[in-house]
């Protein structure tokens, strides 16, 4: 399972020209599911997201979780993510999981992710619609994790 995670102001997504989430201060997470993922690793990579240190604390250093200024969080799945890009022109998605795993991880991670009490806010987008996502980025600051 791989995460794009990015440092965000504002950030939405639009699905047939309506929106369907929005946050303000926190993290988009753009999400890879691979044919190996498990719920474990769902468990791991949420844990690590909530807790990764990169807001700035009073002094302007990356020392805060997104837990800890009680942030928000938009989830957007995202099968480019876990593409091999090795080879020739064209990307292979050979490890990404089939559609039906990759939805029942995704939304696994999602309902994971509104447990969390000291997040304000969990929004999503849709799996497997054609989406328009924009976001403020700021910092910038982003990450790539994987589990």
């Amino acid at each position: 399972m791989q995460a794009l995670i990015q440092r965000v102001s504002e950030a939405k997504v639009v699905v047939d020209g309506q929106i369907i989430g929005e946050i303000e201060q926190g993290i988009l997470v753009l999400l890879g599911v691979e044919k190996e993922d498990e719920e474990k690793k769902s468990d791991r990579l949420l844990n690590k997201i909530s807790g990764y240190r990169i807001f700035p604390d009073n002094e302007g250093k990356m020392n805060l979780s997104l837990k800890d200024i009680k942030g928000q969080l938009l989830v957007i799945s995202q099968f480019t993510l876990v593409a091999d890009t090795k080879k020739g022109m064209r990307p292979s998605f050979s490890s990404a999981a089939i559609p039906s795993e990759a939805e029942r991880l995704y939304e696994y991670f999602v309902r994971q992710a509104q447990k969390v009490e000291s997040l304000t806010k969990v929004a999503t987008g849709e799996f497997g619609a054609d989406m328009k996502v924009s976001l403020v980025n700021d910092g910038p600051v982003t990450f790539r994790l994987e589990t």
